[in-house]
């Protein structure tokens, strides 16, 4: 209650969701452009009076519980002593990793890590809710990527390392990859708001794979060179093939019509997967059934996140709102939290969502859960961050803890302001500062209907 009151007298700024967080805490432009990508070639000028070099991963002054910086080189200390070679041998989960710099000319190339045996984990975000964050960035920075360069749309000019990434690809289980480097593996380590943790990488001088056991579904769709990748996509969802493999075989470029056929940077795909998937499940499955009876809020917290998940009784529609406390990964210098969001109505939108990605990935698990209840409704998503979240892990988290919210049984109401007043129980942000931050639920209290002067 105290916070509450504090919060109270707190101004609620809205900021964009790209924060370049790790600018405010560093002063060696070398270890900023390391940890985010989006400084790469970018010169960054040094701050006089860095908090980091008063901290040194010790007093918390970035308002995180544990600093990031630490949980790197913890990763990468585990992961050195066993790249420290340009030779490798491990057990691909599978995996695969097509970069965007540079594009349509992109790096890509397979996932390995230096360890053999089952590593399907470490590529299998669905099975990662329940671990903390530094398992979740072991098994990720674990994974060394193997690269070579290629044309997006003509990937026959690299096709003696294109055949054995496309067959980690299709795999249904995990691969044992025998993989030499130009040189050793770089220490580079990748954390993204889109993309899951990545480990060093280096360009590949030869791979050679074992034996390879296709996973049936994906390679039906992969053979069928006359099936539309929105098909092929659909099929496999509805097949039971997790997101994350159609995710990676999309991105190596597996479906489509055979002229069609590219190869899709891992960012896009990800994101590609859930917005097509989830947009033909709401028009084939969503809208032509009743609305809800009654309105109901389900929620989940993890690692730091909460998330509520309202449902209203109405005709589809949806929105995604996030609340950053300060010292988060996207709003580290602010003293006030900071809120964003989109939305969109029974149309649909046809523009990209400011948001970012995690917006399509929580539409995939709302339209998901909606399709099995032969329902539809207007679905308000919200998720607040605190400090306790430390470092970004891709939009996965939000899939899946709205996946796993949606599981979990709801709490049901006769009428909007109890299921709002339920909310701000489970929330820190007063729900005052949630509608403010809504169109749709500010719609839904102010606006009018016209069926209110229409007789029954």
């Amino acid at each position: 209650m105290m916070l509450k009151k504090l919060l109270r007298r707190k101004f609620i700024k809205k900021v964009k969701r790209r924060v370049p967080w790790i600018g405010h805490l560093l002063d060696d432009a070398k270890v900023a452009g390391d940890l985010n990508p989006e400084y790469e070639g970018i010169e960054l000028q040094a701050r006089q009076g860095s908090p980091c070099l008063v901290c040194r991963g010790a007093r918390q002054l970035c308002g995180k519980p544990r600093c990031p910086l630490i949980i790197k080189f913890h990763s990468f200390a585990g992961v050195r002593r066993l790249v420290d070679t340009e030779h490798m041998f491990g057990s691909s989960p599978p995996g695969i990793f097509v970069g965007r710099i540079g594009y349509p000319y992109v790096y890509a190339g397979p996932l390995t890590p230096p360890i053999v045996g089952d590593t399907s984990i470490m590529d299998a975000p669905e099975q990662w809710i329940g671990k903390t964050v530094d398992e979740i960035v072991d098994f990720r920075t674990k994974l060394i990527r193997g690269k070579f360069r290629v044309n997006v749309k003509k990937p026959d000019m690299a096709e003696r390392f294109m055949q054995k990434t496309l067959e980690l690809a299709l795999s249904q289980t995990y691969v044992d990859a025998e993989i030499t480097f130009k040189k050793k593996p770089s220490g580079r380590i990748l954390l993204d708001h889109d993309l899951q943790p990545m480990g060093p990488s280096a360009v590949m001088r030869d791979i050679k794979i074992g034996n390879v056991k296709t996973d049936s579904r994906i390679e039906k769709a992969y053979d069928d060179q006359d099936l539309k990748s929105e098909e092929a996509l659909l099929n496999l969802h509805a097949n039971g093939v997790p997101v994350s493999k159609i995710q990676r075989a999309f991105s190596i470029g597996a479906f489509g019509l055979k002229k069609n056929r590219r190869i899709v940077p891992t960012r896009w795909s990800i994101t590609a997967v859930d917005s097509t998937i989830s947009r033909r499940l709401i028009e084939d499955e969503v809208k032509d059934t009743n609305p809800v009876d009654q309105y109901s809020v389900h929620d989940f917290s993890y690692l730091g996140n909460r998330f509520v998940v309202l449902m209203l009784p109405m005709h589809w529609c949806y929105e995604w709102i996030e609340g950053w406390y300060p010292g988060t990964a996207w709003n580290p210098a602010q003293r006030s939290i900071a809120m964003g969001g989109d939305w969109e109505g029974y149309k649909g939108r046809t523009t990209y969502a400011s948001i970012g990605g995690c917006y399509y990935a929580v539409r995939l698990a709302t339209a998901e859960f909606l399709a099995s209840q032969r329902r539809q409704a207007g679905v308000i998503a919200l998720r607040e961050i605190h400090p306790g979240f430390i470092t970004p892990l891709g939009v996965w988290i939000n899939r899946e803890c709205v996946r796993e919210a949606l599981k979990r049984e709801s709490k049901e109401f006769n009428n909007l302001k109890e299921a709002l007043d339920y909310v701000d129980s489970r929330f820190t942000i007063r729900i005052e500062e949630w509608i403010d931050n809504s169109h749709l639920l500010k719609d839904t209290l102010y606006q009018e209907r016209l069926t209110k002067y229409l007789s029954t």
